[in-house]
């Protein structure tokens, strides 16, 4: 696993009435063996003193960057605030706490999970996770993570391809170990248990019921379905007869459905209350990220290579509007008010800003750095959250 950075900044500019400039210094002592306590890594924080309570009236977007930590913006003005450092290289699953007290970024680079007070700063602690960690779903005080012990470097093969038979009979010879779900309990900072997935395990979703949860496992092309108090696998869907790679995941409005992008198919699909496939409808050009508005009118998909934001008739499916947004823009996030929604461009190294009503662009932020996840607090809907 990769050994955390000894120390972190955090860098913090907040457009309130500052009270007067002050300097605090945070130092947490390392340590080693067993699971990372709240002091396994140190800290330097730097900040501006504002007033608690103006704080809290405020509503922020956290965006996990490959090349450079968590990006923090002020929804109300849509400009970045700060910077947090978490720790370890490659964050890219972010999640926060139910609470707002926990933000947690999937750490490729440490193969861990950092756990940071989301209003400080401050690392608190990192959890050992597994080989590439990458999507996190946090529920109350519990994140459940995805890591893939048997990941190769660099996008997957396509589906059907001479390299993608070579290594599918790679892993058929040497008994691959697939990939599994972390589930971390954030208050004692320990991984408690890990649900044995597919292979290369994507998005996660809850049941209706809560008692169940959803993974897209890409490389087998199948959406299993497992008991979360005992991890076991109630049932395994395969998809290819409707397409293949399945990628994002998300409940319907109404809980009677699941909605599945099919990166390689152009396509999603709908799964009934018993995870059974119903329908599939057609998409652009490599659907990732998906979630409906608030009011479940609206379902949008992010096209990672078709190079924009896809909205839908959440009741007929019908294909309403393609909004022109950045290159690999893979997640996405209502702001908590519902009036825009913020995209995360990874190969344009940008943040796309629509407006909810007009369905148009009206602001981009720059400078980003392969940004990859991006959640709220308060919380919102989106591609990697749920109020």
């Amino acid at each position: 696993m990769g050994a955390a950075r000894s120390s972190d900044q955090f860098t913090m500019l907040l457009p309130h009435r500052l009270l007067p400039l002050s300097l605090v210094l945070f130092s947490l002592s390392a340590c080693d063996g067993g699971a990372p306590p709240a002091s396994s890594t140190a800290s330097n924080e730097q900040a501006n003193a504002v007033e608690p309570t103006s704080a809290k009236a405020q509503s922020f977007a956290y965006v996990s960057n490959q090349d450079a930590g968590v990006s923090i913006i002020d929804i109300k003005t849509m400009t970045a605030v700060g910077t947090i450092d978490p720790g370890a290289e490659g964050p890219r699953g972010i999640g926060i706490s139910e609470d707002g007290k926990l933000l947690v970024t999937a750490n490729r680079g440490g193969g861990n999970l950092s756990v940071i007070d989301r209003e400080s700063g401050k690392l608190l602690r990192q959890i050992e996770i597994g080989q590439n960690p990458e999507f996190v779903r946090v529920r109350g005080n519990q994140a459940f993570v995805t890591f893939e012990p048997a990941a190769v470097g660099g996008p997957p093969p396509k589906p059907g391809s001479p390299e993608a038979l070579a290594l599918e009979k790679q892993r058929e010879d040497e008994d691959t170990e697939p990939a599994q779900i972390a589930v971390v309990d954030l208050l004692e900072g320990v991984v408690t248990r890990r649900i044995v997935g597919g292979m290369e395990t994507e998005g996660i979703e809850f049941s209706a019921d809560g008692e169940k949860i959803l993974v897209t496992n890409e490389a087998d092309d199948t959406i299993s379905v497992h008991d979360i108090a005992t991890g076991s696998e109630i049932k395994s869907i395969d998809i290819k007869p409707y397409g293949v790679r399945p990628r994002g995941i998300k409940i319907g409005p109404d809980g009677q459905k699941y909605f599945a992008t099919l990166e390689h198919a152009n396509k999603v699909l709908v799964l009934d209350a018993e995870f059974e496939p119903v329908t599939t409808f057609d998409t652009g050009n490599v659907p990732y990220g998906i979630s409906f508005d608030a009011k479940g009118e609206k379902l949008f998909v992010a096209l990672a290579h078709g190079k924009a934001l896809e909205v839908f008739d959440a009741k007929t499916y019908e294909s309403i509007k393609r909004i022109p947004t950045g290159d690999r823009c893979w997640h996405f996030s209502f702001t908590p008010d519902n009036a825009q929604i913020m995209v995360a461009c990874g190969r344009s190294h940008e943040l796309v800003v629509i407006d909810t009503q007009s369905l148009e662009v009206v602001k981009r932020l720059g400078d980003k750095h392969l940004p990859w996840g991006i959640v709220t607090w308060p919380h919102a809907q989106g591609s990697l959250d749920t109020p």
